[in-house]
């Protein structure tokens, strides 16, 4: 039951992105952590200067936008193994993009539950339903890494009785927030997809508030579905992980730059404050 969940002990280290591993994550992948997290991090370095140099791709370059998803999506499943069994790993990033992919391609055909969208081949080759495969990779790394924040922020609240239920929500809410934000990226920086609105919709910068709303129930259905691999069922001592908040808000930096050169000043308030307060709240958490 989400209800039940429970985290491991006191840490007895703070982990970045190279600690240690603990009995029951997944040795195999131990050394391949750091090395992911740095591709990672010079795959951001590039998309972050292209922003800044207002540089835009000939079509042939367009693959240079699939990079940066991958590479978190490697280095997030890389942070998970070090806390999850190899089979725990495989299987939740399985279900989680499987199902994500279901849900877009659904809403691709129907504009069922987000509204009518098209989405154009800047992040890569249409998958199914004219889904660039990128999309549902997107899902997975800002759902496994929301839920990795939303840990850090209850920390302090590990023990009662509702923990696994405010982390499941807070999980939500951070990815309907970062969604928040990366609509007007999407839409009026770099040209991933369009929404394909009535003039009476009522919209955040073209995406209809239905959106948001269908974005907060995928994502719970998809937590709540994939919960049993994101647990570990033989808890030890581990370090404090601040890896999901490293990624969130380097992910979150990028698309705030885009919104700041097109001066959507709007969206970058919501950006600032949001993650501002996340971060102090999941510091302040793991420090507990």
């Amino acid at each position: 039951m989400p209800g039940s969940e429970k985290p491991a002990s006191n840490p007895v280290a703070i982990s970045l992105v190279g600690s240690p591993l603990r009995t029951g994550s997944a040795p195999a992948l131990h050394r391949w952590h750091k090395p992911a997290f740095i591709v990672f991090v010079l795959v951001w370095l590039v998309h972050w200067a292209l922003l800044v140099l207002r540089i835009d791709l000939p079509l042939e370059g367009r693959w240079v936008e699939t990079l940066l998803p991958a590479a978190a999506a490697v280095t997030t499943l890389a942070g998970l193994a070090r806390r999850l069994p190899l089979q725990n790993v495989f299987t939740a990033a399985t279900l989680v993009g499987l199902v994500a992919c279901g849900i877009t391609a659904v809403g691709a055909f129907t504009g069922i539950p987000f509204g009518p969208i098209f989405y154009t081949d800047v992040m890569g080759e249409p998958f199914p339903a004219q889904v660039p495969w990128t999309v549902p990779v997107l899902w997975m790394v800002l759902i496994v890494n929301g839920r990795g924040v939303a840990r850090l922020i209850m920390r302090p609240w590990r023990k009662t009785n509702y923990y696994g239920f405010w982390v499941i929500g807070l999980t939500c809410l951070l990815v309907v927030l970062f969604d928040l934000c990366f609509e007007p990226f999407a839409v009026h920086v770099k040209g991933y997809w369009l929404w394909l609105n009535p003039k009476t919709a009522l919209t955040w910068y073209t995406a209809p508030l239905a959106n948001f709303l269908g974005w907060f129930i995928s994502v719970l259905g998809i937590v709540v579905f994939s919960i049993p691999w994101l647990i570990n069922k033989h808890p030890v001592k581990q370090p404090t992980d601040y890896h999901p908040l490293i990624l969130w808000l380097m992910l979150s930096s990028w698309v705030l730059t885009g919104m700041i050169r097109e001066q959507l000043w709007l969206a970058v308030g919501l950006s600032v404050v949001a993650n501002g307060i996340a971060t102090v709240y999941a510091v302040r958490g793991a420090r507990w």
